[in-house]
C-alpha cells in the first residue's frame, strides 16, 4: 500500500490510536505517604468513573445543580470624573459598606458604570451615595444585578474553587433566561449533595489580613481595624504545611501588598516594644492588644471588622521586627497564616487560590436541582443502549440498501471510528458528558454514515469506475456536497454554542466538533478505503 496515496487512512488509523490513548491511558497522578507534611489542593480525586478517563456531568452521574443570580445593584450611564482615584473609597463611606462591595467600571471619558454587592442598600441609598460621591446618576439608571464582567468574574472564581476542591467533571456557566431580562449563574457538581454544594459556594470567599490594634482617641483607649493585603496582594500561596503541632498556610506577597504591610507595622507600632508579641485574642479577645487578624468573609468598615470570622490571630514575632525595621521585608516577602487545624488550613488555602467571589450568589432566590446516583446510572446505561441501537439500526439500512459486505463494512467501520475519535476528544478535554452530549453524539453517527452514503452513491452508481481519475472526478464531486452540508450544519450550530442556553450548548458543541472530524479525517479515509476495495474489484 503506497503511503502517499492513502496517507488519509493512516491518519485516521493515527487518530483512533490517539483517542485510544486519551481513553484507556492510566491518569498520571502522584501518592501521598503518611509522613508527608505538605497538602495540595489543587490534586483532585476520582477524575473518572468506570474503566475510561471519560467524565461525566450531572445527568449521567448525579448530583447538584444549583441555578442563582448575583447580589447587587448597578448603576448604569454614571457620569464622574474618571482622574478620581478615590471613587470607590468614598461611595463605600458614604454607604458605611466595605470598600470591596463598590466597583466602578470606567467605560468612556465621561464616566461608565458602578457596582454595589451589598444586599442591604436599596436603589434609593445607593443613588444618594453616588451623588454625594460627585457621580451624576439618578435613581432610574440603577437596576437590580450586576453586569456581565462581574459574572464572567464570578464564573472565573467559582470554576477554580471546584476544581480546587477535587470536584471533578463539575462547573460554573451564565445562563440567560427564556425572555433575556435575567442572568443567572448555574454550578453544577457531580456526586455531590446540595448542602455540600451550597457550603462550598455560599460565601464569597475573601480573606483580608487585618491590623488590630489599640490607639488612644479622646482620651479613651479604643480599638481600631486596618486591612493590610487580600487575595490580590498574594503572589504565591501553599501548599498546606503541618510541623510541630502547628499547621500553616505559606505565603509571597506582591510587591505592592509588602510595602504596604511594612509600612503599617512600624506605623502602628507592630515593631516596637508594645507590639512585639502582644496578640492575646485567645486569652482576651475584647482586649487582644497588637494582632494580625486573618478574616474569612468579613469587612471592614470605618476602622472596625463587621463582618466575618477570624481564623487566625498572631503576633508580630521577633525575628521579623528587626527585618520589618530595616526595611527589608520588601526584598523577602514571606509570610505565614497559622490555622487551627488542617482542614481550616484548606478551606483557606482553597480561598486564596480560587480569589473571591465579586458578589455573593443569592441561594434564597436560586433554585437547586438534584439528581439520584441511582437514576443517572440508568440514564447512562439508557444512553449507551440507544448509541448501540442506532449504530445496528444504520448500519441494517446501509446493508439492505447496498448488500456488498465491502461497502457497508467499511462504512460502519468509519462511522464507529468517528464516534470512538470524538470519544477520545472527549476525555482529552475532560468534557463532563451529559445527556445533551449523547444527543449530539448520536446526531453525528445520523449524519456521517448520511455523508457515507453520498460518498457510496456518487461513485458506485455512476458506472464502472475504470481508473483513478475517474474515481477522483466522483469522489470530488460527492465531497463538494459533504462539504457544503457541513459548512451548513456548523453555521446553524454556532449560535447555539456560544450563546447561554444551557444544554443546547452541549448539543451544539458535540455535533459542530463531530462535523469538523468527519469532513478532516473520517470522509476523505473513507474514500481511499472505497477506492482501494473498487479499484482491487475491478
Amino acid at each position: 500500500m503506497s503511503i502517499r496515496e492513502n496517507w488519509r487512512i493512516l491518519l485516521l488509523v493515527l487518530f483512533v490510536v490517539l483517542s485510544g490513548v486519551a481513553l484507556f491511558a492510566p491518569e498520571g497522578g502522584g501518592s501521598s505517604g503518611a509522613n508527608n507534611t505538605t497538602t495540595d489542593v489543587n490534586s483532585t480525586a476520582g477524575a473518572t468513573q468506570g474503566p475510561t478517563n471519560l467524565q461525566f456531568g450531572l445527568e449521567l452521574s448525579g448530583g447538584t445543580r444549583i441555578r442563582a443570580p448575583l447580589i447587587g445593584l448597578t448603576a448604569e450611564n454614571a457620569q464622574f470624573d474618571i482622574n478620581n482615584s478615590n471613587i470607590e473609597q468614598n461611595i463605600a463611606t458614604n454607604l458605611s459598606v466595605s470598600r470591596q462591595d463598590v466597583t466602578v467600571q470606567v467605560q468612556s471619558q465621561d464616566g461608565g458604570t458602578v457596582e454595589i454587592f451589598n444586599p442591604n442598600v436599596t436603589k434609593e441609598e445607593f443613588a444618594t451615595a453616588l451623588q454625594a460621591s460627585g457621580v451624576d446618576v439618578q435613581q432610574s439608571d440603577i437596576r437590580d444585578g450586576v453586569t456581565q464582567k462581574t459574572r464572567e468574574n464570578a464564573v472565573r472564581v467559582l470554576d477554580r474553587k471546584i476544581k480546587g476542591a477535587g470536584l471533578s467533571g463539575g462547573d460554573a456557566a451564565i445562563v440567560t433566561s427564556a425572555t433575556g431580562g435575567e442572568s443567572f449563574i448555574v454550578v453544577e457538581v457531580p456526586n455531590k449533595q446540595p448542602q455540600e454544594v451550597v457550603e462550598l459556594i455560599d460565601e464569597r470567599g475573601t480573606v483580608q489580613v487585618v491590623a488590630h490594634f489599640p490607639e488612644n482617641r479622646n482620651d479613651t483607649r479604643e480599638y481600631r481595624d486596618i486591612p493590610l493585603f487580600s487575595q490580590e496582594g498574594i503572589a504565591n500561596s501553599g501548599p498546606v504545611e503541618q510541623r510541630g503541632g502547628e499547621t500553616w498556610v505559606p505565603l509571597t506577597l506582591t510587591d505592592a501588598a509588602a510595602r504596604n504591610f511594612s509600612h503599617a507595622m512600624r506605623t502602628y507600632g507592630f515593631t516596637e516594644r508594645r507590639g512585639i508579641q502582644q496578640c492575646f485574642y485567645y486569652e482576651k479577645p475584647n482586649n487582644s492588644g497588637h494582632c494580625l487578624y486573618t478574616v474569612s468573609n468579613g469587612r471592614v468598615v470605618n476602622g472596625t471588622i463587621t463582618e466575618g470570622r477570624i481564623v487566625s490571630a498572631a503576633g508580630m514575632g521577633r525575628d521579623l521586627a528587626p527585618i520589618i525595621n530595616n526595611q527589608e521585608f520588601v526584598q523577602n516577602p514571606d509570610f505565614r497564616i497559622t490555622t487551627s487545624n488542617a482542614s481550616e488550613a484548606q478551606n483557606l488555602l482553597l480561598n486564596l487560590q480560587a480569589g473571591a467571589l465579586p458578589a455573593e450568589l443569592d441561594i434564597s432566590s436560586g433554585t437547586s436541582t438534584f439528581i439520584q446516583p441511582s437514576l443517572a446510572q440508568k440514564f447512562k446505561t439508557y444512553s449507551l443502549v440507544t448509541g448501540i441501537i442506532a449504530m445496528f439500526a444504520v448500519g441494517g439500512m446501509v446493508g439492505f440498501r447496498y448488500r456488498e459486505p465491502q461497502v457497508v463494512l467499511p462504512m460502519v467501520l468509519t462511522a464507529a471510528a468517528e464516534v470512538f475519535i470524538l470519544l477520545g476528544f472527549s476525555a482529552a478535554i475532560g468534557l463532563a458528558l451529559d445527556l445533551s452530549h449523547i444527543a449530539g453524539f448520536i446526531a453525528v453517527i445520523g449524519t456521517g454514515v448520511d455523508d457515507l452514503v453520498i460518498i457510496a452513491d456518487e461513485i458506485l452508481q455512476q458506472g464502472d469506475v475504470s481508473t483513478g481519475r475517474v474515481f477522483r472526478s466522483r469522489f470530488r464531486k460527492a465531497f463538494w456536497v459533504i462539504g457544503a452540508a457541513a459548512a451548513t450544519t456548523i453555521v446553524a450550530m454556532l449560535p447555539l454554542s456560544v450563546l447561554s442556553l444551557g444544554d443546547l450548548q452541549g448539543f451544539a458543541f458535540v455535533t459542530i466538533v463531530g462535523v469538523l472530524i468527519g469532513v478532516l479525517v473520517t470522509r476523505p479515509a473513507y474514500g481511499d478505503i472505497l477506492r482501494n476495495l473498487i479499484m482491487d474489484r475491478s
